[in-house]
């Protein structure tokens, strides 16, 4: 009874910030434990295909879960495994890399191989904790190596009608300072180029330094990104206009990305976003109650509660564009309250992947 009254707020609160509120049946929910590391889930939405380096990724990600029942033999396995294929499948590996690319390939399967023997031994000897860390270390690499294979293109076709929208070519890195601490993101271009691209280009801008968090809801979200005055968002100075991002989502099942448009005016009720929130500090869009079309500039920190809006399917994923996580610092976000601030927000890496011309 106290879950299904929760429910009811949540379905309010969505309804006041402007989301749809999508009450979920259990059937709906997919089998199994979704994936809710924010690194796990972002090496996983990488658009490529490598299956040797993405069989390590998976062997390397599923000790965790061994390690949970102190199941080491099996975890000794996964480790032979992703030392067979870093050390027979080099070639096709190196192969799969761009040109330009290759050298520095090269390098890291050379510390990815050092790093599988370190596990071994830990394994070996029973080591959880230093195993643990060492494997994060390791699966480090394997995404540096995957982000490697898709080079300097991007993969998919934005519609034109978006050509005078900033967009983001792939990944950037970003820090959110705030007067209770920092924090690190990773803003995902690659699955959300129109959304990532506007947060960096107002980052860039300095648009968000000095801004409050204007709606701060306990196991819900942390909004910011409101200017100050009547403007609501972002309001472009050579046009005088506030400029609107589309709600712009991918899934896995679709080739091409969904704008405009939420899963559940699709009918897509049991459809799973690329970049899903299901982790505390996913980044999320806002829209109004009126339209999805009409996000500006204000922006959210998703609070994950893993019984209220369970991880691959709850009342946010469909209805608002995810564009990136928190990966470091996520314990500043149970810190955060109304009228905390944003003293600024830095692009350290990907600033060259922005793109403000058509």
């Amino acid at each position: 009874m106290i879950k299904k009254q929760l429910l009811i707020t949540l379905c309010t609160l969505l309804t006041a910030i402007g989301l749809t509120c999508i009450k979920p049946a259990a059937a709906a929910l997919p089998p199994g434990n979704a994936v809710k590391d924010p690194y796990a889930i972002l090496r996983n939405s990488l658009p490529v295909q490598q299956k040797d380096l993405q069989e390590i990724q998976h062997k390397l990600e599923e000790t965790g879960e061994l390690l949970r029942g102190s199941r080491w033999p099996a975890v000794s396995k996964a480790i032979s495994s992703s030392q067979f294929r870093v050390s027979n499948r080099k070639n096709q590996i190196i192969e799969a890399i761009p040109s330009e690319h290759k050298i520095e390939a090269e390098t890291i399967l050379a510390k990815l191989k050092t790093d599988l023997a370190k596990l071994a031994e830990l394994s070996s000897n029973k080591e959880k904790t230093k195993f643990l860390i060492e494997r994060d270390q390791s699966l480090a690499k394997v995404g540096t190596l995957e982000s490697l294979l898709q080079g300097d293109s991007f993969p998919y076709k934005i519609p034109k009608e978006f050509d005078n929208l900033p967009k983001l070519l792939g990944r950037a890195t970003a820090t959110i300072k705030t007067n209770k601490g920092d924090m690190k993101a990773i803003i995902d271009g690659y699955n959300a180029p129109l959304t990532a691209g506007a947060f960096v280009d107002l980052a860039l801008k300095g648009f968000y330094d000095g801004l409050p968090i204007n709606r701060a809801e306990e196991f819900f979200v942390l909004q910011t990104g409101d200017p100050k005055g009547e403007a609501k968002g972002y309001v472009d100075p050579e046009t005088n206009i506030e400029r609107h991002i589309p709600l712009e989502i991918r899934t896995a099942s679709r080739d091409e990305t969904l704008y405009n448009k939420t899963f559940e005016e699709l009918g897509l009720y049991t459809e799973i976003p690329t970049l899903p929130f299901a982790t505390p500090g996913a980044l999320g869009w806002s829209h109004s109650g009126k339209s999805v079309e009409d996000g500006s500039s204000q922006f959210f920190f998703f609070l994950y509660d893993a019984e209220l809006n369970p991880a691959g399917r709850n009342l946010i994923d469909g209805n608002n564009s995810a564009f990136g996580y928190v990966v470091e610092g996520t314990n500043i976000l149970n810190q955060l309250e109304v009228d905390d601030e944003i003293i600024a927000i830095k692009i350290e890496e990907g600033k060259n992947k922005l793109k403000t011309e058509a």
